[in-house]
C-alpha cells in the first residue's frame, strides 16, 4: 500500500521550517463528499490509465488536490483491492472531528464493483507475517515481530508492547513508525484504534510473545463491543 499526503505543486521543495498553509473546512460534508465524487469520475480514465502503466505517481497531485478539498487533513491511498482490483482508501486516522467527513464520503460512494472498492478506515491485510517493510537500507519483515499483550476484560481492550530484532538498527522515529505499522496491518485502523489502549515499543522480546496472526485472534476475540469485522468498510 502507498499512503499519499497533501503535496505542494512548486517544482522545487518547500523550505522545511515553512508552516502548511491553514486549509479550509467544507461546512457541508455532504455536500464536500458529493463534489468529491464528481471529480471521482472526471479524474477516473487518468487514475486508471496511471495504474495500469504502474505509475500511479502521475495522478497523486490531482487527487491530493480532490482530498484535500474533501478535508484538508484526510490522506488516502491507491492499492490492491481485497475483492475488486483496486481499492480507494480515504481516512481520517480516527480523528473524531474528520469522521463526519469519511462517514458522509462514504455513504455517496458508487457500490463496490469488480474494478473498485472503497474503504473509510486502512483494512488489515489478509496476512501481515507475508508482508516485507522496506526503510531505507532496511529490510523489515513483519513476521519476525512479535507483541506482549495484556487484556483488560472489564474494559475490553489490549494494551501491547512491541518487539522486532531489528528495531535496534532503527532511529527513534523509524522505530516509533515500526511499532504501530504492523498493528494496522493486522487488524486494520479502525479495530486498532479501538481495540489497543496502550502501545509501547519492547527494547528486548519480552516474555509470552505472541505472532502477529495470534494478536488478530485474540483482539477480534474480544467481547463488548465491535464484530470482528470492524477495520474494513462495508
Amino acid at each position: 500500500m502507498r499512503l499519499f499526503r497533501r503535496k505542494s505543486a512548486a517544482a522545487d521543495p518547500p523550505d522545511p521550517r515553512t508552516a502548511w498553509p491553514e486549509q479550509p473546512v467544507p461546512d457541508d460534508p455532504p455536500a464536500a463528499a458529493e463534489a468529491f465524487w464528481h471529480g471521482w469520475f472526471e479524474l477516473l480514465p487518468m487514475v486508471s490509465a496511471a495504474l495500469g502503466e504502474g505509475e500511479p505517481h502521475r495522478v497523486e497531485y490531482e487527487l491530493c488536490q480532490l482530498v484535500e478539498a474533501l478535508h484538508p487533513r484526510l490522506h488516502f491511498s491507491l492499492e490492491r483491492g481485497r475483492q475488486a482490483i483496486y481499492a480507494l482508501v480515504v481516512t481520517g486516522q480516527e480523528d473524531p472531528e474528520v469522521r463526519p467527513f469519511t462517514d458522509a464520503w462514504r455513504a455517496a460512494a458508487p457500490p463496490d464493483d469488480a474494478i473498485w472498492e472503497y474503504h473509510d478506515s486502512v483494512p488489515p491485510v489478509p496476512d501481515p507475517t507475508e508482508v516485507t517493510v522496506n526503510l531505507g537500507e532496511h529490510r523489515i519483515a513483519l513476521a519476525d515481530v512479535r507483541v506482549v499483550a495484556q487484556v483488560d476484560d472489564e474494559e475490553h481492550v489490549v494494551d501491547v508492547a512491541v518487539f522486532h530484532p531489528r528495531f535496534g538498527d532503527l532511529d527513534d522515529a523509524t522505530r516509533r513508525t515500526m511499532t504501530f505499522l504492523p498493528l494496522d496491518a493486522t487488524l486494520g485502523e479502525r479495530l486498532a484504534a479501538e481495540r489497543l489502549r496502550r502501545v509501547e515499543t519492547a527494547e528486548a522480546e519480552p516474555a509470552g510473545a505472541i505472532t502477529l496472526l495470534e494478536l488478530r485472534e485474540l483482539v477480534r476475540g474480544l467481547g463488548g463491543g465491535p464484530d470482528e469485522n470492524v477495520g474494513t468498510s462495508s
